[in-house]
Order: C-alpha cells, then structure tokens, then sequence
C-alpha cells in the first residue's frame, strides 16, 4: 500500500532549531528508505520564503499499521517534536513509476 505522507513544523519560534537539530538523522533514514524501496518520493515542504515548513514523504507499507510501527512514530521528526500535524493519506502511485525508483 502506498501512503502520502504530509508532515508540518510547528510555528512557534523554537520550530527550526528542532528541524535542524535532528535533520541529518531524518535524511539518514530517509535515504534508507530509498534504498530499500520504501519511499518513493520525498521532499522539504517550504513557504514563500523559501523557509523549511514540513516535508512530503511518499512511501510504501504492507499496511497504514506498518507505517507507523515501523517507521512513523520513530523518524526523528516525530521524536524530536518537529511535526506537529501529521496527515497520512492512502495513494496510489502507477506502477511503472513506482518501479522506476
């Protein structure tokens, strides 16, 4: 099952220290993931300013279960307190782009 996943970053004034904090940690297991066929896809979400806001992850799980077990609820931007809304939506990429990664 493919899901969309749509992470925001608090607005508070603390918000981008924390990002920056643990960033190198979330590409780290981002950039595994993309190794092992998991994401797909996935990217920095930013405002007009070109300021880092949240990030779009699209990836593939057995189940949305999965999802959160395996991977969600320990990426270090939900630990590190970074996201603070999380939408997860279920998707469907077209195979033949899906296997082009």
């Amino acid at each position: 099952m493919q899901f969309l996943v749509l992470g925001y970053d608090g607005k508070d004034e603390g918000a981008s220290a924390r990002r920056l904090a643990v960033r190198e940690a979330h590409l780290k297991g981002i950039r595994e993931g993309l190794e092992q066929g998991i994401f797909l896809y996935a990217t920095a979400l930013l405002d007009d300013n070109d300021q880092m806001i949240g990030s779009m992850i699209i990836c593939d799980f057995p189940s949305r279960e999965t999802l959160n077990e395996h991977w969600l609820q320990n990426d270090p931007y939900v630990t590190g307190n970074v996201w603070k809304k999380i939408e997860v939506i279920r998707t469907q990429v077209p195979l033949s782009l899906a296997q082009e990664q």
